[in-house]
Order: structure tokens, then sequence, then C-alpha cells
């Protein structure tokens, strides 16, 4: 998932979502105008601005630093649940059909861990 956002932040900073659009298939670019409406909708704005409240008034980190500091417990259960989820699954098998092969010697197929 980090690549994939890192691929979006520098498409959008290489020429913002014209450019991200340009880099998609007509089909996902049709989508984005007639279903992105409809996903990211007030409420998406709302959740927006509480994580971003979370965020700034120091809850996430917070959070996320008593998880480390009590051995990540919540951290490496969202992890194993994510890694398992179907649309990995997926992904593995349409990746095996892609004429390249992976390239990143320190990455393992389908898991965050570093």
């Amino acid at each position: 998932m980090l690549h994939e956002l890192k691929l979006i932040v520098d498409l959008m900073v290489e020429g913002g979502i014209a450019k991200q659009r340009w880099s998609i298939s007509d089909t996902a670019e049709y989508g984005d105008y007639v279903s992105g409406p409809r996903v990211a909708d007030a409420h998406v704005k709302e959740n927006m601005q509480a994580v971003l409240k979370d965020i700034q008034d120091g809850t996430f980190a917070k959070r996320f630093m008593e998880d480390q500091s009590s051995g990540a417990k919540e951290f490496k259960e969202l992890r194993s649940k994510e890694e398992s989820h179907p649309i990995e699954e997926t992904g593995r098998e349409l990746r095996s059909l892609f004429a390249w092969e992976q390239t990143d010697e320190d990455y393992t197929e389908g898991t965050a861990a570093r």
C-alpha cells in the first residue's frame, strides 16, 4: 500500500490530478468521475478531519508509541489482517502474470514487514 501511495503522491507532485488520471485506463478514469463523488462525500471529509485532529492533538502518536513500547501487538495484528485480505491474493495472482520480475531484493511478496 505504501508503494501505491508513493506512486500517487509522485504523480500528484508531477502533474496533479490530471497526471494521475492520465496514468490510468480510460475505464478507471471514467470510474473516478462517476464513482469518486459517491465515495468521497461529506462523510469522508468529516472522517479525514477527525483523523487529522488525532494527528494534531497527539492521540495518534500516543496510541502508536504505547503499542510499540508494549511489543507492537496491535500493529502486528493489523499487518497480519491486511496481508490476508482478498485483494492481496488477487494482487499476487495478477503480478504473477506480468512480464517483469520483482526487483526489490529485500521485499517478500505479500508482506509489509521489513
